[in-house]
């Protein structure tokens, strides 16, 4: 038994689309009564709920990013009090100051629905076993999955992330069949099975679902021999949801937007719509969501869309795979990292001067950062002892703002290249 909807899936796009005007203009009404944000922002420009009619009245809304989360810190967002709140999600920001996104029970029941298509698309059934290796915790990765699988009614083994040997171990013995982590770290799951000296042949995997950072048709190709797989990539966002607001098919000629409870548009840099092939900026409307609902709201993904038939009969547009970002964040191992909030980190520490730089790589398939960073003229001479307690601080510092371990490596002033425009502080070498 699987979890194909196939009613809603495979809805033609005239009844879709009327669906979507219905509950875009309901969502409308909500937000204006329940959220001041919205309700300011509406009446600045004179628009009233009543305006919004159909779907094509969205381009008469106004748009949400990431810094009206962080200016409405932690609730203010919110459309209903936190005693109706279900579970609290959050992510990182760029000044420390988290996103934080909220659920309401109707809200976790449409994610794990979302998530169970999703997972369905990758051949999941209810005889499935599903081993899911994203983080459990505040990161929507690993129970988004999990709620997914279980939706279908599958096993599953929430394993969560590291200790490579032991998720051997759980893949091999529990007879998994479907892997959920992040590309990278299957990857490197695919390496190390190699160098324990087992095959594909030792397992029973049949798929595998992975996003929360981007990667190549290379690393596909690389993850697909290694597990002996179909790998499927999925899309999701705390902010709109998490993991679920679009995957693969069988087909992979894009990602299926569920489009009943997500709308979306691509954007120019002028913030005006653009025609299907064309590449722009990401922007979701959620059509369902209670407790956080966002009207317009900017990915930063560069991504294009697809309205036109798929081969697997789904009528719901599909995303192309994310080229860029229209901000400097970079996303690794997972993790939203943005320089500024490592730059915070540096400065609160009063013995490193302003001169960084931050360098991403890949080793066995898994990001790492190196931040390289220049000491005040006055400590370099210390002893070397006093110099690695240095090094320990900064990298204990990071870890508690990013949740990501990072190697800190302190360097002499003048070591790192200056610029007289903007300084380059990054360095990715990764070949996504």
């Amino acid at each position: 038994m699987s979890y194909f909807q196939k009613n809603v899936e495979c809805m033609p796009r005239g009844e879709l689309t009327a669906l979507q005007g219905e509950r875009l203009s309901a969502l409308v009404k909500y937000v204006y009564e329940r959220v001041s944000f919205y309700r300011a922002k509406m009446d600045a420009i004179k628009l009233k709920p009543s305006d919004v009619k159909s779907i094509a009245d969205i381009v008469k809304l106004p748009f949400t990013d990431k810094n009206d989360l962080r200016d409405n810190y932690p609730f203010g967002m919110f459309a209903m009090p936190k005693k109706d709140v279900a579970r609290i999600h959050a992510s990182s920001g760029t000044t420390g100051k988290m996103t934080v996104v909220g659920y309401s029970a109707n809200d976790l029941d449409i994610w794990a629905t979302v998530m169970a298509r999703s997972l369905t698309c990758a051949g999941v059934t209810r005889e499935s076993t599903v081993h899911v290796a994203y983080g459990y915790g505040m990161f929507t990765g690993g129970l988004g999955a999990h709620c997914g699988a279980e939706k279908i009614g599958a096993a599953i083994v929430p394993a969560s992330s590291g200790n490579t040997a032991r998720q051997i171990t759980f893949l091999k013995d529990f007879e998994a069949t479907t892997l959920c982590c992040t590309p990278s770290y299957a990857a490197y799951i695919a390496e190390s099975l190699a160098e324990a000296g087992y095959t594909a042949k030792d397992l029973k995997l049949q798929s595998g679902v992975f996003g929360a950072e981007p990667w190549s048709e290379a690393m596909r190709a690389k993850i697909e021999k290694g597990l002996g797989i179909k790998a499927y990539d999925v899309y999701g966002l705390s902010e709109i949801m998490g993991p679920g607001v679009s995957i693969e098919c069988d087909a992979r000629e894009g990602l299926h937007v569920w489009e009943d409870h997500f709308y979306p548009e691509i954007l120019d840099a002028g913030l005006e719509r653009v025609e299907d092939g064309k590449s722009g900026e990401l922007v979701f409307t959620t059509l369902t969501k209670e407790a956080l609902p966002l009207i317009r709201y900017r990915t930063r993904d560069l991504c294009t869309l697809d309205s036109s038939p798929c081969k697997c009969g789904r009528t719901h547009a599909r995303m192309g795979k994310i080229l860029g970002r229209t901000d400097d964040m970079l996303i690794v191992r997972g993790i939203n990292v943005f320089p500024s909030q490592i730059e915070t980190v540096l400065m609160q520490t009063g013995y490193v001067s302003t001169n960084y730089q931050i360098v991403v790589g890949r080793e066995k398939s898994t990001d790492t950062m190196e931040v390289r960073v220049e000491l005040n003229s006055d400590m370099f001479g210390d002893e070397v002892k006093k110099l690695e307690s240095l090094r320990d601080d900064l990298e204990k510092r990071v870890y508690s703002a990013l949740g990501l371990k990072v190697r800190v490596r302190l360097v002499e002033q003048n070591t790192i290249p200056r610029s007289e425009g903007k300084a380059a502080r990054v360095i990715d070498s990764r070949k996504l």
